[in-house]
């Protein structure tokens, strides 16, 4: 697979299709490649690093490197211009119902840049819900002597570490064993795991 590509340096990611992340995450994990799971990978690239020349530029020449590799597995992400925002929340929406994540947005007189960028956004759904909190695990490193995550347990039975969003104060101080606590995350796993799930709140007793 890696023999295949160029040598120029790619900004991408694997992917192996909506709503299979897990598979594809396990493909990855694996001590052996195996060759049947690898030969349905594809890497989606969406830019060229430290190229010269404006995002649309980038974007134009990327698409060509892909072309002229002739490797299926080797794919430029499309691009697309958007007029306005009523356009773009047409698009977003569609790409959601077909069980996409979101978008990433970008712009298109942009130059390269390493790191973080305010020409570069992501744009996700982020849908919340509440959890009881049946365990506190202690912190590690920075967080010795503190909490590390609050173990969690959804109506449906499902159980996870809730460690993002927690401020220093609430480490401290967690909420207790036995409360509930709202979470926003993204997507959840095939076992009902939500992903990127991260600390909102505690109830309010009153709302119980």
């Amino acid at each position: 697979f890696v023999s295949r590509l160029p040598a120029q340096p790619l900004d991408g990611e694997l992917w192996l299709g909506r709503g299979r992340f897990e598979e594809g995450a396990g493909t990855l994990r694996h001590a052996v490649a195996l060759d049947a799971p690898w030969r349905a990978l594809r890497y989606m690239v969406f830019d060229l690093p430290g190229a010269e020349g404006a995002f649309a530029q980038r974007a134009a020449r990327l698409a060509e490197l892909c072309r002229a590799q002739r490797f299926d597995a080797l794919q430029a992400v499309a691009q697309r211009t958007l007029a306005d925002r009523a356009a773009l929340a047409r698009w977003f929406d569609e790409v959601v119902r077909g069980g996409g994540e979101g978008l990433v947005l970008h712009r298109a007189d942009a130059l390269w840049r390493p790191g973080r960028s305010e020409a570069v956004l992501k744009l996700k759904p982020v849908a919340d819900a509440e959890a009881l909190v049946v365990a506190h695990v202690a912190g590690r490193g920075r967080l010795e002597g503190r909490l590390g995550a609050l173990q969690v347990r959804t109506p449906e039975g499902v159980e996870f570490l809730l460690g993002s969003g927690l401020t220093d104060t609430q480490r401290a101080d967690p909420p207790a064993v036995g409360s509930v606590v709202t979470y926003r995350y993204r997507s959840v796993t095939a076992s009902g795991v939500p992903r990127f799930a991260s600390f909102v709140r505690v109830r309010d007793p009153a709302r119980s």
